[in-house]
């Protein structure tokens, strides 16, 4: 019966081992700042990756990533997208002389000049047709009768 039961629990100890991943130990990857400049600065910043600030400020974004834009939003601001590119050099350690990865941005700081909005358009009115003088002669000669006058 001992040998069942050592057996039992040897083997639920060795299905715990068929589940067991190496991803537990990998670092997250790295990040890379981002500076985030406008003018006028206090616009909203949002990044196509779901990250937002007002400016002038930072967001990390991972290093593998390849690409992602930037929109600016301010009140009384036209909107302004900028898109910006992200190489990722992996670095080499089978040489003689080790090189490290190299995250490059483009550009950095993303900078944008926000564009004033119009003003809205006015609503034009149609023009009034000019009323002829009470002095001018009756028309001549109409084929519809002359309206009767309003009672009061």
């Amino acid at each position: 019966m001992r040998r069942v039961i050592v057996v039992a629990v040897a083997g639920m100890g060795l299905s715990g081992c068929a589940s067991f991943s190496f991803d537990s130990f990998k670092s997250t990857p790295p990040t890379v700042p981002v500076t985030l400049e406008s003018v006028p600065s206090g616009a909203e910043a949002r990044t196509s990756n779901g990250q937002t600030c007002k400016t002038p400020c930072s967001v990390n974004i991972p290093a593998g990533e390849t690409g992602f834009s930037v929109t600016f939003t301010m009140n009384k601001f036209q909107p302004a997208t900028v898109p910006v590119q992200v190489t990722y050099t992996p670095g080499d350690n089978t040489g003689e002389v080790p090189t490290p990865a190299i995250t490059t941005i483009e550009p950095n700081p993303v900078f944008v000049e926000l564009k004033p909005a119009g003003p809205p358009k006015p609503i034009r009115a149609k023009p009034k047709k000019p009323k002829p003088p009470a002095s001018a002669a009756a028309p001549a000669a109409s084929p519809f009768p002359n309206p009767p006058p309003p009672t009061r």
